[in-house]
């Protein structure tokens, strides 16, 4: 089977919801380009250790053989192996499942609209509604706090689940079905029931910063203030607006790249997106059955401009590496709260029936060989609230004008 090279968050919270790291199916034989030959892995996140809660690919497939050969679920014969093999990352989809797994790479997803983050004080709240979406039609806003879902308490909850509740991925909810959400804007509390929509992503979304309070007190100054590029996940085409995003900005603009809550997705996607702040030069490191590779980005990118990289504990996989690649290359400075912690390689293959195995087969590390699986990135400047306004205020002692 052939597929890109993608990284997504844990398993239990990644279908559509947390993109995991995985480099997936044939992938071509430059992992700089996101994909490896057949046989290759998907890279999601890092470890010391060594790959001993991993499973052999054949036996997975043997499971599958015997059972569809006595007319027994494959899949089912394929995740019991899975399971006793201890590899935490590993997973079985049916075919509809990988299908709706493919899906969520280009974008697409079955959903509410909603992303969510944690506030300052530690509670799950919106940080954006999607334009047209089941939430923006219910009058759900940025900034309301996610109280309950369908009746659970989710303020505790790490907000990669809270995401995966929003979607139904647990329960394989379908489009039309209902999600119940209570809400909270101030002292008014709210309990709206939501029917799922399918819904088309949009990754990286870009607004400017206002100018430095220097230049806004001076008229005649032509500081362009700042430009943040969020990115919610690394789907097909998102680096490619990365890289655009950062071409377009004045000359004298410095970036915000904003990370938090991102989950991961195609790990050539980051690397485009590391290729527009770098010029060329190593991004990450793995292992594939103990075989060392490597990913590169592509020369050309913007060196001088200031970047500062927003990170918190949502930021998980590929965006993780990604971190991890402008940290260590000390081309940024990164604030917020220590990243997720995956960073181990998973590689896709079909099995009899038709189903599809995802197993760990090794881990990547960043430039300067840190793990970061269980781990996660330790920003330079640790913050726990006001982090995106720390950050800006960073990003203007570098010159960046935000």
């Amino acid at each position: 089977m052939s597929g890109p090279m993608q990284c997504f968050g844990p398993r239990g919270v990644r279908r559509g919801a947390a993109l995991t790291l995985v480099f997936a199916g044939v992938l071509a034989t430059a992992a700089v380009t996101g994909s490896l030959p057949r046989g290759s892995a998907k890279s999601d996140s890092l470890a010391t250790r060594s790959v001993a809660s991993t499973v052999d690919r054949d036996e997975v497939a043997d499971a599958a053989a015997r059972a569809v050969a006595d007319g027994k679920s494959g899949k089912e014969a394929a995740e019991e192996a899975v399971s006793r093999s201890g590899d935490r990352w590993g997973a079985v989809y049916d075919e509809r499942q990988y299908e709706e797994f493919e899906q969520a790479l280009d974008g697409s997803y079955t959903g509410v609209g909603i992303s969510a983050r944690r506030s300052a004080d530690g509670q799950v709240e919106v940080a954006r509604v999607q334009p047209g979406s089941p939430a923006d039609r219910a009058g759900i806003e940025p900034g309301d706090l996610l109280r309950t879902i369908d009746g659970h308490r989710v303020d505790k909850r790490p907000v990669a689940e809270v995401v995966a509740l929003l979607r139904g991925d647990r329960t394989e909810a379908a489009e039309g079905s209902t999600v119940v959400l209570g809400t909270a804007r101030g002292d008014r509390r709210r309990t709206e029931t939501l029917h799922r929509a399918r819904l088309t992503t949009e990754p990286v979304t870009v607004r400017r910063l206002g100018p430095p309070r220097s230049a806004a007190a001076s008229p005649s100054s032509s500081s362009s203030g700042a430009v943040m590029i969020e990115v919610d996940s690394f789907t097909r085409g998102s680096g490619a607006k990365v890289r655009d995003a950062v071409r377009g900005a004045p000359s004298d603009a410095g970036v915000l790249l904003d990370l938090r809550g991102n989950s991961g997705g195609l790990v050539t996607e980051a690397v485009t997106a590391a290729s527009a702040f770098l010029d060329g030069g190593l991004v990450a490191t793995y292992d594939v059955h103990g075989e060392q590779r490597a990913l590169y980005a592509e020369p050309g990118g913007d060196t001088d401009r200031p970047l500062v990289v927003l990170v918190d504990g949502g930021t998980m996989s590929a965006a993780e590496l990604l971190t991890g690649a402008l940290q260590d290359r000390g081309r940024a400075v990164t604030v917020g709260s220590r990243t997720f912690g995956k960073g181990s390689v998973q590689m896709p293959s079909k099995l009899p029936g038709g189903s599809v195995a995802e197993l760990t087969v090794g881990h990547y590390r960043t430039p300067a060989g840190r793990s970061v699986d269980e781990r996660g990135i330790t920003p330079d400047l640790t913050v726990g609230s006001k982090a995106e306004q720390r950050a800006e205020t960073v990003l203007s002692g570098l010159g960046g004008g935000s």
